[in-house]
């Protein structure tokens, strides 16, 4: 008898539900969320199991990648299309999560999630760890500057090399406020130490990796927004067209069509958050700083003056997005072009 799965996972146990072909229930129960734990008990209660089906969350790549090395029928389902059909349930336990996880994977209504590589998650750790840091740094300098001026201390505009030295010549010789700030600058510096480190990791992974080389050929797309897309995307095969990747990563507008109506709203801001802040930053750079022309640039410009600098440069990093995975699909590099109107 074929046997269907849903895992309900919590951080210490899982909840377990296993139906048979017409779905009624043939066992309930719980054990440890440890993948090995769950295996052996799908092993005993569900031996001819066809379908397992988990929710995304935060244990669910590890999960997933365990039970594929298991040779176990694990499918990863969307948590928000999960919840769609979850919530016409009266009472919201584990136990009646497992179940309904359990009826989707048999009925087949659902949208299976492609879950990542672990090297793609590395990447995205990488990445994400700069920008934490990055973002760390520069709010330890917005404290420090705001702490200077109640005693009527600017710092004024100056490089990130001399920051440190400026916040140093104006508390020189004040008694208290000096120590205090130096505590705070030992700590901003050594974070700016160590998001010069994970630079050198970044352009060392990037100039090495010959996906990262191409797609470093498009105007405006440097290291990290190479290496943020490689481990976003992962695997390019998954987008049957290219212009399905500016809507997995939230830079196509909302629509809503109902009768008669029938309006686009903003952009949907679905995906990867900071892919697509690093998309938006080259669509700048793009259309601001690159003399160089190119058929992006072109269409960028002459879109600008028809609806706006802002919704243009949206509107060329959805492009340049597309046109990234196109290039990684052809392995073939930027094609510039020779005037503004080629």
């Amino acid at each position: 008898m074929a046997h269907y799965v849903g895992l309900d996972v919590s951080m210490e146990e899982t909840s377990i539900c296993v139906i048979d072909e017409a779905g009624d229930k043939v066992w309930q129960g719980k054990t440890s969320s440890s993948p090995h734990m769950i295996a052996k008990t799908i092993a005993r209660r569900a031996p001819e199991a066809i379908k397992i089906g988990l929710e995304t969350g935060p244990l669910s790549t590890w999960q997933w990648h365990s039970f594929q090395s298991m040779g176990l029928p694990v499918v990863c389902l969307d948590a928000r299309h999960a919840k769609a059909a979850l919530c016409m349930q009266v009472n919201k336990t584990d136990a009646n999560d497992a179940l309904g996880l359990a009826q989707i994977v048999r009925t087949g209504w659902y949208r299976e999630v492609k879950v990542k590589s672990m090297d793609a998650h590395l990447l995205r750790t990488l990445v994400a760890a700069r920008s934490n840091l990055v973002e760390l740094r520069g709010k330890l300098s917005n404290h420090l500057r705001g702490i200077l001026k109640v005693f009527g201390l600017v710092v004024g505009k100056v490089s990130k090399g001399a920051f440190e030295r400026r916040v140093r010549e104006l508390t020189i010789g004040r008694v208290g406020l000096e120590s205090i700030i130096e505590s705070q600058l030992i700590v901003w510096r050594c974070v700016c130490d160590q998001v010069e480190i994970l630079e050198k990791q970044i352009r060392c992974y990037a100039s090495a990796d010959q996906v990262c080389r191409r797609l470093m050929t498009a105007p405006g797309v440097g290291p990290i927004t190479a290496l943020a897309f490689k481990a976003v995307i992962d695997d390019p095969s998954r987008f049957r067209k290219s212009s399905s990747v500016g809507a997995y990563l939230g830079l196509t507008p909302r629509r809503y069509q109902s009768g008669e109506v029938d309006r686009n709203g903003r952009i949907s801001k679905c995906g990867d958050i900071l892919l697509r802040n690093y998309l938006f930053e080259a669509a700048n750079v793009i259309l601001s700083r690159v003399h160089r022309w190119s058929k992006l640039k072109a269409w960028g410009v002459k879109l600008s003056r028809r609806i706006g600098i802002k919704k243009a440069k949206v509107a060329v990093a959805r492009k340049l997005a597309v046109i990234l995975h196109r290039m990684w699909v052809d392995q073939s590099c930027f094609k510039w072009s020779r005037s503004a109107t080629s």
